[in-house]
Protein backbone atom coordinates (compact mmCIF):
# COMPACT_ATOMS: atom_id res chain seq x y z
CA UNK A 1 0.00 0.00 0.00
CA UNK A 2 1.18 3.42 -1.07
CA UNK A 3 2.15 6.09 1.62
CA UNK A 4 0.62 9.37 1.44
CA UNK A 5 3.15 12.72 1.94
CA UNK A 6 1.99 16.12 0.68
CA UNK A 7 5.20 17.52 -0.81
CA UNK A 8 8.51 15.57 -2.50
CA UNK A 9 11.36 16.35 -4.05
CA UNK A 10 13.31 14.37 -6.54
CA UNK A 11 16.86 15.65 -6.34
CA UNK A 12 18.89 16.68 -3.26
CA UNK A 13 21.31 18.87 -5.44
CA UNK A 14 21.74 22.50 -4.47
CA UNK A 15 18.30 23.69 -6.28
CA UNK A 16 16.22 20.58 -4.64
CA UNK A 17 17.50 21.27 -1.27
CA UNK A 18 16.98 24.83 -1.81
CA UNK A 19 12.94 24.34 -2.97
CA UNK A 20 13.30 21.87 -0.18
CA UNK A 21 14.02 24.40 2.58
CA UNK A 22 11.48 26.97 0.99
CA UNK A 23 8.38 24.37 0.95
CA UNK A 24 9.45 23.45 4.58
CA UNK A 25 9.51 27.29 5.67
CA UNK A 26 6.29 27.89 4.42
CA UNK A 27 4.97 24.86 6.67
CA UNK A 28 4.65 21.66 3.99
CA UNK A 29 5.24 18.28 4.80
CA UNK A 30 8.87 17.94 2.65
CA UNK A 31 10.20 14.64 1.70
CA UNK A 32 13.65 14.57 -0.25
CA UNK A 33 14.53 11.62 -2.69
CA UNK A 34 17.71 11.39 -3.95
CA UNK A 35 19.50 8.29 -6.28
CA UNK A 36 22.66 8.84 -4.59
CA UNK A 37 24.38 8.02 -1.54
CA UNK A 38 24.97 11.61 -0.41
CA UNK A 39 23.80 15.02 -1.50
CA UNK A 40 24.97 17.26 -4.29
CA UNK A 41 27.26 14.12 -5.62
CA UNK A 42 26.96 15.39 -9.49
CA UNK A 43 26.38 19.12 -11.09
CA UNK A 44 25.97 20.80 -7.55
CA UNK A 45 29.19 19.49 -6.52
CA UNK A 46 31.33 19.07 -9.98
CA UNK A 47 32.08 23.22 -10.69
CA UNK A 48 33.26 26.54 -10.41
CA UNK A 49 31.38 27.41 -7.23
CA UNK A 50 31.27 30.87 -8.46
CA UNK A 51 28.76 33.30 -7.39
CA UNK A 52 28.29 34.80 -10.58
CA UNK A 53 27.03 38.31 -11.16
CA UNK A 54 24.62 37.75 -13.73
CA UNK A 55 26.48 39.53 -16.76
CA UNK A 56 25.68 36.87 -19.90
CA UNK A 57 22.68 35.74 -20.34
CA UNK A 58 20.14 37.28 -22.05
CA UNK A 59 18.52 40.19 -20.42
CA UNK A 60 14.78 39.37 -19.06
CA UNK A 61 15.44 35.21 -19.46
CA UNK A 62 15.09 33.11 -16.76
CA UNK A 63 18.63 32.85 -16.26
CA UNK A 64 19.30 36.70 -16.05
CA UNK A 65 16.89 37.03 -13.43
CA UNK A 66 17.16 34.63 -11.15
CA UNK A 67 20.88 34.68 -11.26
CA UNK A 68 20.49 38.47 -10.72
CA UNK A 69 18.40 38.05 -7.60
CA UNK A 70 19.88 34.78 -6.71
CA UNK A 71 23.16 36.59 -6.22
CA UNK A 72 21.66 39.08 -3.55
CA UNK A 73 20.48 36.60 -1.88
CA UNK A 74 22.97 33.98 -1.67
CA UNK A 75 25.62 37.10 -0.20
CA UNK A 76 22.78 37.77 2.52
CA UNK A 77 22.14 34.03 2.79
CA UNK A 78 25.51 33.32 3.13
CA UNK A 79 26.81 36.00 5.64
CA UNK A 80 23.64 34.88 8.16
CA UNK A 81 24.50 31.21 7.88
CA UNK A 82 27.92 30.87 8.27
CA UNK A 83 28.73 29.89 5.35
CA UNK A 84 32.27 29.89 3.52
CA UNK A 85 32.39 32.36 0.57
CA UNK A 86 34.40 35.40 -0.78
CA UNK A 87 33.33 38.08 -2.85
CA UNK A 88 36.91 38.03 -4.51
CA UNK A 89 35.97 39.91 -7.84
CA UNK A 90 36.76 38.25 -11.20
CA UNK A 91 38.66 39.94 -14.43
CA UNK A 92 37.04 39.55 -18.16
CA UNK A 93 40.40 40.34 -20.00
CA UNK A 94 40.34 40.89 -23.96
CA UNK A 95 44.14 39.80 -24.58
CA UNK A 96 44.00 41.39 -28.52
CA UNK A 97 42.54 44.75 -29.33
CA UNK A 98 39.99 43.19 -31.76
CA UNK A 99 38.61 42.04 -28.51
CA UNK A 100 37.99 45.51 -26.62
CA UNK A 101 34.80 45.80 -28.68
CA UNK A 102 33.67 43.00 -26.86
CA UNK A 103 34.12 43.93 -23.50
CA UNK A 104 32.29 47.46 -24.45
CA UNK A 105 29.45 45.07 -25.42
CA UNK A 106 29.12 42.70 -22.54
CA UNK A 107 29.28 46.04 -20.15
CA UNK A 108 26.24 46.96 -22.03
CA UNK A 109 24.55 43.83 -21.74
CA UNK A 110 25.64 43.24 -18.03
CA UNK A 111 23.67 47.08 -17.25
CA UNK A 112 20.30 45.85 -19.34
CA UNK A 113 20.45 43.00 -16.55
CA UNK A 114 20.61 45.12 -13.79
CA UNK A 115 24.26 44.87 -13.28
CA UNK A 116 25.69 47.84 -13.50
CA UNK A 117 28.98 48.16 -11.05
CA UNK A 118 31.14 46.49 -14.04
CA UNK A 119 34.23 48.77 -14.52
CA UNK A 120 36.44 49.06 -17.89
CA UNK A 121 40.17 48.59 -16.73
CA UNK A 122 43.25 49.58 -18.89
CA UNK A 123 46.21 47.25 -19.33
CA UNK A 124 48.21 48.65 -16.76
CA UNK A 125 44.90 49.12 -14.60
CA UNK A 126 44.51 45.34 -14.63
CA UNK A 127 48.07 44.62 -14.10
CA UNK A 128 48.18 46.69 -11.31
CA UNK A 129 45.74 44.09 -9.42
CA UNK A 130 47.37 40.95 -11.49
CA UNK A 131 51.33 41.63 -12.53
CA UNK A 132 51.35 38.14 -14.46
CA UNK A 133 48.39 38.70 -16.25
CA UNK A 134 48.93 39.49 -20.36
CA UNK A 135 45.87 41.51 -21.64
CA UNK A 136 45.29 44.78 -23.35
CA UNK A 137 41.96 45.53 -21.62
CA UNK A 138 39.88 44.21 -18.49
CA UNK A 139 36.70 44.20 -17.42
CA UNK A 140 36.12 44.22 -13.39
CA UNK A 141 32.90 42.59 -11.74
CA UNK A 142 33.44 43.44 -8.09
CA UNK A 143 30.08 41.51 -7.68
CA UNK A 144 31.09 38.12 -8.10
CA UNK A 145 32.70 35.55 -5.71
CA UNK A 146 33.06 32.02 -4.76
CA UNK A 147 30.66 29.74 -2.27
CA UNK A 148 31.54 26.46 -0.70
CA UNK A 149 29.14 24.62 -2.29
CA UNK A 150 28.96 21.92 -0.04
CA UNK A 151 28.80 24.31 3.15
CA UNK A 152 25.84 26.15 1.44
CA UNK A 153 24.15 22.45 0.34
CA UNK A 154 24.75 21.48 3.94
CA UNK A 155 22.99 24.81 5.09
CA UNK A 156 19.53 24.43 2.81
CA UNK A 157 19.28 21.04 4.01
CA UNK A 158 19.73 21.66 7.95
CA UNK A 159 17.12 24.59 8.07
CA UNK A 160 14.52 22.52 5.96
CA UNK A 161 15.29 19.09 8.13
CA UNK A 162 14.97 22.11 11.37
CA UNK A 163 11.30 22.66 9.50
CA UNK A 164 10.34 19.32 9.32
CA UNK A 165 11.48 18.06 6.12
CA UNK A 166 13.32 14.56 5.70
CA UNK A 167 15.78 13.22 3.55
CA UNK A 168 15.97 9.76 1.79
CA UNK A 169 19.05 9.30 0.01
CA UNK A 170 19.57 5.92 -2.11
CA UNK A 171 16.01 6.59 -3.06
CA UNK A 172 15.68 6.52 -7.08
CA UNK A 173 12.69 7.45 -8.09
CA UNK A 174 12.10 4.58 -10.94
CA UNK A 175 8.53 5.81 -11.92
CA UNK A 176 5.18 6.52 -11.37
CA UNK A 177 1.58 7.72 -12.38
CA UNK A 178 -0.41 10.66 -12.67
CA UNK A 179 -4.11 10.23 -10.28
CA UNK A 180 -6.68 12.14 -9.91
CA UNK A 181 -5.33 12.35 -6.13
CA UNK A 182 -1.73 13.18 -6.65
CA UNK A 183 1.33 11.65 -8.53
CA UNK A 184 2.25 8.01 -7.54
CA UNK A 185 5.66 7.68 -7.46
CA UNK A 186 7.75 4.40 -7.46
CA UNK A 187 10.97 4.28 -5.38
CA UNK A 188 13.76 1.89 -5.64
CA UNK A 189 16.68 1.46 -3.86
CA UNK A 190 16.98 -1.18 -0.70
CA UNK A 191 13.69 -0.92 0.06
CA UNK A 192 11.07 0.08 -2.73
CA UNK A 193 8.01 1.46 -1.97
CA UNK A 194 5.36 3.78 -3.31
CA UNK A 195 4.60 7.24 -2.40
CA UNK A 196 1.41 9.21 -3.32
CA UNK A 197 2.39 13.08 -3.10
CA UNK A 198 0.02 15.78 -3.21
CA UNK A 199 3.04 17.96 -4.95
CA UNK A 200 5.90 16.70 -6.48
CA UNK A 201 9.13 18.60 -7.32
CA UNK A 202 11.47 17.42 -10.19
CA UNK A 203 14.77 18.88 -9.17
CA UNK A 204 16.53 15.99 -10.50
CA UNK A 205 19.24 17.91 -12.57
CA UNK A 206 20.76 15.14 -15.42
CA UNK A 207 18.16 13.07 -14.50
CA UNK A 208 15.07 15.18 -15.21
CA UNK A 209 13.74 14.23 -18.44
CA UNK A 210 14.54 10.37 -17.24
CA UNK A 211 11.88 10.86 -14.57
CA UNK A 212 9.57 13.06 -16.29
CA UNK A 213 9.18 10.18 -19.22
CA UNK A 214 8.86 7.82 -16.48
CA UNK A 215 5.49 9.23 -15.37
CA UNK A 216 2.12 7.64 -16.84
CA UNK A 217 0.17 10.49 -17.66
CA UNK A 218 2.42 13.17 -18.34
CA UNK A 219 2.67 14.63 -21.83
CA UNK A 220 5.63 13.07 -23.58
CA UNK A 221 5.60 15.84 -26.22
CA UNK A 222 6.74 18.01 -23.32
CA UNK A 223 9.75 16.32 -22.22
CA UNK A 224 12.76 18.15 -23.50
CA UNK A 225 15.52 16.58 -25.12
CA UNK A 226 19.07 15.85 -23.02
CA UNK A 227 22.55 16.97 -24.34
CA UNK A 228 25.22 16.75 -21.72
CA UNK A 229 27.75 19.21 -22.27
CA UNK A 230 31.09 17.93 -19.93
CA UNK A 231 33.63 20.31 -18.45
CA UNK A 232 36.76 19.11 -17.68
CA UNK A 233 39.01 20.60 -14.71
CA UNK A 234 42.69 20.72 -14.14
CA UNK A 235 44.12 21.84 -11.02
CA UNK A 236 47.41 24.46 -10.48
CA UNK A 237 50.36 22.61 -8.59
CA UNK A 238 52.07 25.31 -6.98
CA UNK A 239 50.65 28.58 -5.53
CA UNK A 240 48.36 30.60 -7.09
CA UNK A 241 49.96 34.21 -8.50
CA UNK A 242 46.35 35.78 -8.73
CA UNK A 243 43.61 37.20 -6.25
CA UNK A 244 41.22 37.50 -9.15
CA UNK A 245 39.28 34.64 -10.77
CA UNK A 246 40.15 35.39 -14.24
CA UNK A 247 37.80 34.78 -17.51
CA UNK A 248 38.98 35.02 -21.62
CA UNK A 249 36.22 36.37 -23.68
CA UNK A 250 33.19 34.24 -24.04
CA UNK A 251 33.55 31.42 -26.47
CA UNK A 252 30.42 29.25 -27.82
CA UNK A 253 28.42 27.18 -25.35
CA UNK A 254 30.70 28.18 -22.16
CA UNK A 255 33.01 30.83 -20.79
CA UNK A 256 35.97 30.02 -22.37
CA UNK A 257 38.98 28.37 -20.25
CA UNK A 258 38.98 30.49 -16.85
CA UNK A 259 40.87 30.27 -13.61
CA UNK A 260 38.91 29.99 -10.27
CA UNK A 261 39.90 29.85 -7.02
CA UNK A 262 38.74 28.04 -3.97
CA UNK A 263 38.62 29.24 -0.35
CA UNK A 264 41.64 28.29 0.36
CA UNK A 265 43.15 30.23 -2.49
CA UNK A 266 43.64 27.04 -4.99
CA UNK A 267 43.38 27.66 -8.36
CA UNK A 268 41.79 25.60 -11.06
CA UNK A 269 40.88 25.92 -14.42
CA UNK A 270 38.30 25.51 -16.46
CA UNK A 271 35.81 23.81 -17.97
CA UNK A 272 36.32 23.72 -21.47
CA UNK A 273 33.05 22.13 -23.31
CA UNK A 274 33.11 18.12 -24.77
CA UNK A 275 29.69 16.82 -26.30
CA UNK A 276 29.55 13.51 -23.98
CA UNK A 277 26.46 10.89 -24.88
CA UNK A 278 27.00 9.32 -21.68
CA UNK A 279 27.45 10.54 -18.54
CA UNK A 280 31.59 10.02 -17.84
CA UNK A 281 33.62 12.49 -15.30
CA UNK A 282 37.18 10.68 -16.20
CA UNK A 283 39.85 13.49 -16.29
CA UNK A 284 42.56 12.89 -18.53
CA UNK A 285 45.80 14.59 -19.42
CA UNK A 286 44.59 13.95 -23.31
CA UNK A 287 43.22 17.80 -23.28
CA UNK A 288 45.71 19.08 -21.51
CA UNK A 289 47.20 20.58 -24.31
CA UNK A 290 44.52 22.85 -25.38
CA UNK A 291 44.45 24.41 -21.57
CA UNK A 292 47.82 25.40 -21.52
CA UNK A 293 47.13 27.28 -25.07
CA UNK A 294 44.04 28.73 -23.81
CA UNK A 295 45.45 29.49 -20.67
CA UNK A 296 48.81 30.68 -21.91
CA UNK A 297 46.87 33.80 -23.79
CA UNK A 298 46.02 35.41 -20.36
CA UNK A 299 49.27 34.16 -18.67
CA UNK A 300 52.51 33.09 -20.22
CA UNK A 301 53.95 32.17 -17.37
CA UNK A 302 52.66 29.44 -16.92
CA UNK A 303 54.97 26.58 -17.15
CA UNK A 304 54.72 22.93 -18.51
CA UNK A 305 53.65 20.38 -16.08
CA UNK A 306 52.11 22.60 -13.57
CA UNK A 307 48.15 21.52 -14.84
CA UNK A 308 47.26 18.24 -12.81
CA UNK A 309 44.00 16.53 -14.16
CA UNK A 310 41.39 18.20 -11.22
CA UNK A 311 37.46 16.67 -11.60
CA UNK A 312 34.98 17.07 -14.09
CA UNK A 313 31.00 18.16 -13.88
CA UNK A 314 28.77 17.80 -16.63
CA UNK A 315 25.45 20.62 -17.95
CA UNK A 316 22.15 19.72 -18.76
CA UNK A 317 21.83 21.58 -21.71
CA UNK A 318 18.77 22.00 -23.46
CA UNK A 319 20.49 22.81 -26.89
CA UNK A 320 23.55 20.66 -29.05
CA UNK A 321 26.02 22.21 -30.21
CA UNK A 322 24.65 23.92 -32.70
CA UNK A 323 22.12 25.63 -31.42
CA UNK A 324 21.42 28.63 -29.40
CA UNK A 325 22.32 28.72 -25.62
CA UNK A 326 18.61 27.36 -23.74
CA UNK A 327 17.50 29.25 -20.71
CA UNK A 328 16.63 27.58 -17.29
CA UNK A 329 12.92 25.92 -18.08
CA UNK A 330 10.29 26.04 -14.82
CA UNK A 331 7.42 23.92 -16.21
CA UNK A 332 3.97 23.65 -14.12
CA UNK A 333 0.83 22.11 -14.18
CA UNK A 334 -0.01 25.75 -16.55
CA UNK A 335 2.62 24.66 -19.20
CA UNK A 336 2.04 20.49 -18.49
CA UNK A 337 -1.88 20.74 -17.03
CA UNK A 338 -0.97 17.92 -14.46
CA UNK A 339 -1.80 19.16 -11.07
CA UNK A 340 1.12 19.64 -8.40
CA UNK A 341 3.88 18.84 -10.85
CA UNK A 342 6.37 21.65 -11.22
CA UNK A 343 10.02 19.95 -13.62
CA UNK A 344 12.74 21.57 -13.35
CA UNK A 345 14.97 21.29 -16.60
CA UNK A 346 18.10 22.56 -18.13
CA UNK A 347 19.67 24.30 -14.44
CA UNK A 348 23.07 24.29 -15.43
CA UNK A 349 25.24 27.58 -14.57
CA UNK A 350 23.93 29.61 -13.01
CA UNK A 351 22.13 27.54 -11.08
CA UNK A 352 23.94 27.89 -7.53
CA UNK A 353 23.95 31.64 -7.58
CA UNK A 354 20.46 31.69 -8.50
CA UNK A 355 19.46 28.56 -6.21
CA UNK A 356 17.19 30.55 -3.63
CA UNK A 357 15.33 32.62 -6.32
CA UNK A 358 14.35 29.44 -8.54
CA UNK A 359 13.11 27.68 -5.37
CA UNK A 360 11.32 31.20 -4.62
CA UNK A 361 9.81 30.65 -8.35
CA UNK A 362 9.00 26.94 -7.70
CA UNK A 363 7.11 27.22 -4.16
CA UNK A 364 4.90 29.74 -5.77
CA UNK A 365 4.41 27.57 -8.50
CA UNK A 366 3.72 24.65 -6.12
CA UNK A 367 1.75 26.28 -4.05
CA UNK A 368 -0.81 27.92 -6.64
CA UNK A 369 -1.40 24.11 -7.90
Amino acid sequence: MAESVDCVVIGAGVVGLAVARSLALTGREVVVLEAASAIGTETSSRNSEVIHAGIYYAPGSLKAVSCVNGRQLLYRYCAERGVAHRRCGKLIVATDTAQIATLHKIQAHAAANGVDDLRLLTADQAKTMEPQLRCVAALLSPSTGIVDSHGLMLAYLGEAEDHGAMLALQSPVIGGAVHNDGIMLEVGGDEPMQLLARTVINSAGLYAQRVAGALRGFPQGLVPPTHYAKGNYYSLSGRSPFAHLIYPVPEAAGLGVHLTLDLAGQARFGPDVEWIAEIDYDVGLHRADGFYRAIRDYWPGLRDGQLEPGYAGIRPKLGGPDQAASDFVIQGPREHGVAGLVNLFGIESPGLTASLALAGQVVEIACKS
